[in-house]
């Protein structure tokens, strides 16, 4: 007895089931309703400046926009810049009040409790004891004079090498450019990376080899500087006769000048 009603449930179970799976295979999906796919909301142009105004696709420290900061009252003194673009550090020839030349990065300290956090095209940002001051390059002085004290050189001979478009040659003596140019280790994470040139005297000799003040020389003849041996040496490479190839770092570009060292 008990068997039999157990097996005719179990198939009445299985019949409500199989109903159940027709029920569902034949009847339709119920109506979505009215879709409309959504409208693209697009800023207007003084929304979109508005946006973009304050957003740095390089993401650039703060030391490039205009000083706001107050003037310095320490006996420093600003001799030239380094922009990097790409990075928005940089470095700086800075003296103290003993009158001595150093470059700086950004982050170096440059005297006690005296940190460089920000450098632009006409001043650098210091940070003094959490309180921001801005040190400028000293433009008071009279314009130098353009035209080099020195004759031009003469024309390349029919048959020389031609010389690198883009390079800026200059014939001068071993003597002069000592005395015309100046030289300054350029540190970067305690690394030496260059050697900044700054003009000496009244300029002439320093415009006659191309050179323009805040140049940084990154290698010579296909040789990069990467210590403190290689920018000791970069003076010693003006012997007579000699044809140096510079690499040089002017702001975001990079220039090849060739300056040829008279006998």
């Amino acid at each position: 007895m008990w068997p039999l009603l157990l097996v005719g449930l179990l198939a009445l179970l299985l019949a409500v089931q199989a109903v159940r799976l027709v029920w569902t295979l034949i009847t339709p999906l119920s109506p979505l309703g009215a879709w409309q796919p959504q409208t693209a909301v697009i800023a207007s142009p003084a929304e979109r400046r508005a946006l973009f105004a304050g957003f740095d696709p390089f993401f650039r420290t703060g030391g490039q926009g205009p000083a706001s900061a107050t003037v310095t009252a320490l006996g420093l003194t600003l001799f030239g810049v380094n922009i990097n673009e790409a990075t928005g550090g940089g470095s700086a020839i800075i003296a103290g009040e003993d009158g001595v030349q150093s470059s700086y990065a950004v982050g170096e300290e440059i005297a006690p409790g005296v940190k460089l956090v920000g450098v632009a095209f006409d001043h650098v940002l210091l940070d003094r004891g959490g309180a921001r001051e801005s040190l400028f390059l000293d433009q008071s002085g009279d314009a130098a004079v353009a035209a080099p004290a020195t004759p031009l050189p003469a024309p390349t001979p029919v048959g020389a090498p031609a010389a690198d478009p883009n390079a800026v040659a200059g014939e001068l003596s071993p003597a002069a450019l000592k005395a015309g140019v100046g030289f300054a280790p350029r540190t970067e994470n305690g690394k030496v990376t260059g050697v900044v040139v700054q003009p000496q005297g009244d300029g002439a000799i320093f415009r006659a080899a191309g050179l323009r003040p805040g140049d940084v020389v990154r290698g010579v003849n296909g040789r990069p500087i990467g210590s403190a041996g290689d920018a000791a040496a970069l003076a010693s490479q003006f012997a007579p006769g000699a044809r140096i190839s510079l690499e040089i770092e002017r702001g975001a570009q990079v220039i090849p000048i060739a300056i040829f060292v008279s006998k």
